[in-house]
């Protein structure tokens, strides 16, 4: 495998909607530059990055996959990402190693809810853009159509590079906007069109559009302005460093013609990749994240000249080889057997045999150039997200911040062999699964595993099965409720019990009153003279607490309550611990006869992003939860919608959005609050906890 230095390195990243042709665009580019032996395609399980079981059987990507091309004297690394909302996190995850993005679009749909989504990511790291247009061979794709879609999404910085020649089943090439050329090609062909002139239908259009493009180019730089106003055009000598500058610095967003399935037009995507995309070296230093006091960030520029030091940015789980990581060389030149320091763990790491990734094979290779991307398997602490590097020369690359997950299961394992199983196999996935969670519900006892949607949840399910032989139960989690007070009381709760020799004896009086929601429990000893001995008031403070946990009304937790102990006797011979643990229970469930206690349930916080024309149906469906709106905005087709909801209601609210939408909206939602619950709710809720309990009462004295 031949060794490249960073400038003849190009890494993109394929982002945009689901469906819109990302994978067989990447296939079609490997096969035409002879990376594969045949065409891949996604509906067979041929395509090269999605070879995942659960890739293949759902025919879509679930994680982002790596392979590259030589095209030329350039390698061009490819990272091609899920366009789905359940999985999107894996763009964002690698957009922090690539230089530029394909932002891929379908040609019958234009921009889509993802598409909006990706942008976002790749608008907040001031990425390169170039958009494709793809499945242009489809029956009803249109490229005026999609032109104006993405003018209205994206502004008037949105030009085509392009015009596709022919349409729908039809499309036999595209016109060269910049050379002002044709390349003719065969649908399902090599990949490789033949040169040639414009077709005079298309002359007058491609001329206007060759004006329009030279002129958006040389807005903003005087020569260029001077030079156009002169000759009325660019020539192409100025045209292409330009046009390479423009699209490095955000000023244009190109738009080409493709179809991966019909292989039309891959070799003029690479030949643009290498052309007018940045080179990996070609951006600013890349800046470290302050790690200690009030110091200056560390900068590294992308040089072979600069110590080694590497970026962790996907770790794959593999059955058989073991965990395997993912890396961006940000500088210096890394070689094999080399040792490191992980400056995000403070260990050491010896990177044994470094490869490059072809889908799911490693190709071996003896070093990589600052700029290059490559994979190593069995590091023993490094996770997604660390910074490897010199001993000598310490950074550390900031990490992604993600959103918290949208949806939780209760998981329980089938048999007694799955539960042993279980907690190693999900924390494996979680390794190379950033928006995974896996948690014990501290008053539900449950285990909780925690995704960006049912979908996401149900491909961990699947993968747990293959890949560790553990089979689970998925269910809707108990909403966690609590009980309160909204009234005052004044008790006291007597424990006395005489036996054969020594009794038992404890007294105490309380007053409880109400607190702001979210104080939980304030205990007060207001004691005076003695009436209880020290010791022993910190027995009355379990007895309560005890009885608090275990609740009133329904077996919830009993928060949001204070209370005073100002008095109370004792025996000098039977009064002792436990007495008084037991007195400060009678007393605490007297207090409870008269204090007016009440369910409390968790209040989500949820944001909804949905297609304009949903809006609607979204608000209606979001009041017949008990929703309250807080707000809305739109923004480039879409309305966002901001509410808070009762958790109880939102517990499938993934699978309905998804049939409310078409698959087309998407929402993420986080604990904000407790409130108190309807009075025509509470009686349910109560009499399922105590059904739930088999009503076990507590033994009194």
């Amino acid at each position: 495998m031949k060794v490249y230095t960073g400038e003849n390195v190009r890494n993109v990243a394929l982002v945009g909607h689901g469906h819109a042709g990302k994978t067989s665009l990447v296939s079609a580019m490997l096969y035409t530059a002879g990376a594969t032996q045949r065409l891949g395609r996604v509906d067979d399980g041929s395509a090269t990055t999605d070879y995942d079981e659960e890739e293949m059987s759902r025919k879509m990507s679930i994680s982002a996959g790596l392979a590259y091309a030589e095209w030329g004297n350039n390698k061009i690394n490819f990272l091609d990402t899920p366009g789905f909302n359940m999985f999107v996190h894996e763009a964002q995850m690698v957009l922090p190693v690539v230089d530029a993005a394909l932002v891929v679009v379908d040609g019958v749909a234009g921009v889509e809810v993802m598409t909006e989504r990706v942008w976002g990511y790749c608008d907040e790291r001031n990425l390169p853009r170039v958009i494709v247009a793809s499945r242009m061979d489809r029956e009803r794709a249109d490229a005026e159509r999609v032109l104006e879609s993405l003018a209205n999404a994206f502004g008037r910085n949105v030009i085509p590079l392009e015009l596709p020649i022919g349409k729908e089943k039809n499309l036999s090439g595209v016109v060269d906007l910049v050379r002002m050329k044709a390349y003719a090609y065969e649908l399902g062909g090599n990949g490789k069109g033949k040169e040639g002139e414009i077709p005079a239908s298309m002359k007058d259009a491609a001329q206007a559009a060759h004006e329009k493009l030279v002129e958006m180019i040389a807005e903003g730089d005087d020569a260029l302005m001077e030079e156009f106003f002169d000759k009325g055009t660019i020539p192409e000598e100025h045209l292409i460093p330009a046009l390479h500058n423009a699209i490095r610095e955000d000023k244009i967003f190109p738009v080409l013609f493709a179809s991966g399935l019909g292989n039309v037009s891959a070799d003029r995507l690479m030949d643009f990749i290498v052309e007018f995309t940045p080179t990996a070296i070609e951006h600013d230093a890349v800046r470290g994240e302050v790690t200690s006091g009030n110091g200056e960030p560390p900068v590294r520029k992308e040089s072979d000249t600069e110590p080694v030091s590497l970026y962790v940015f996907k770790t794959v789980s593999d059955p058989f080889a073991g965990r395997i990581s993912y890396f961006k060389v940000f500088s210096g030149v890394l070689k094999n057997d080399v040792s490191l320091v992980n400056y995000s763990r403070s260990s050491q790491e010896k990177l044994a045999h470094i490869s490059i990734m072809q889908g799911k094979t490693a190709v071996p290779v003896n070093e990589l150039h600052a700029g290059d991307i490559g994979s190593v398997a069995k590091l023993k602490d490094t996770l997604t997200g660390d910074t490897l590097g010199d001993k000598s020369a310490p950074i550390q690359y900031p990490k992604v911040k993600f959103r918290d997950p949208a949806i939780t299961f209760a998981i329980e394992p089938k048999s007694r062999a799955d539960e042993d199983k279980l907690g190693p196999g999900i924390h494996k996935l979680m390794e190379e699964d950033a928006m995974l969670r896996f948690f014990r519900d501290p008053q539900t006892q449950e285990f909780l595993i925690a995704g960006n949607g049912q979908q996401h949840i149900e491909v961990v399910v699947a993968k747990l099965k293959k890949r560790y032989h553990t089979e689970v139960v998925l269910k809707a989690p108990k909403v966690p409720y609590r009980e309160t007070i909204r009234g005052r009381a004044d008790v006291q709760g007597r424990h006395k019990k005489q036996t054969g020799g020594h009794g038992q004896y404890g007294d105490c009086k309380i007053k409880v009153e109400p607190l702001p929601r979210g104080s939980e429990f304030e205990f007060v000893n207001d004691i005076f003279g003695g009436a209880i001995p020290r010791n022993y008031i910190p027995a009355v403070e379990k007895g309560i607490k005890d009885a608090a946990a275990r609740g009133y009304l329904a077996g919830f937790p009993m928060v949001d309550f204070r209370v005073v102990l100002y008095d109370g006797s004792y025996h000098d011979v039977d009064s002792n611990d436990l007495s008084f643990q037991m007195a400060g229970r009678i007393a605490f469930k007297k207090a409870m006869e008269q204090a007016k206690p009440t369910l409390l349930e968790p209040v989500m916080v949820v944001e909804i992003t949905v297609p304009d024309e949903f809006a609607g149906s979204i608000m209606g469906d979001l009041n017949s939860r008990r929703g309250r709106i807080q707000g809305m905005d739109n923004k480039g087709g879409n309305t966002i919608v901001r509410a808070e909801v009762p958790m109880s209601e939102m517990l499938t609210y993934g699978v309905d959005l998804t049939a409310m939408t078409q698959g087309r909206g998407s929402f993420n939602m986080e604990m904000h609050h407790y409130d108190v619950v309807p009075a025509q709710l509470q009686e349910k809720i109560i009499e399922k906890a105590k059904a739930a309990r088999g009503e076990v009462k507590e033994e009194e004295e």
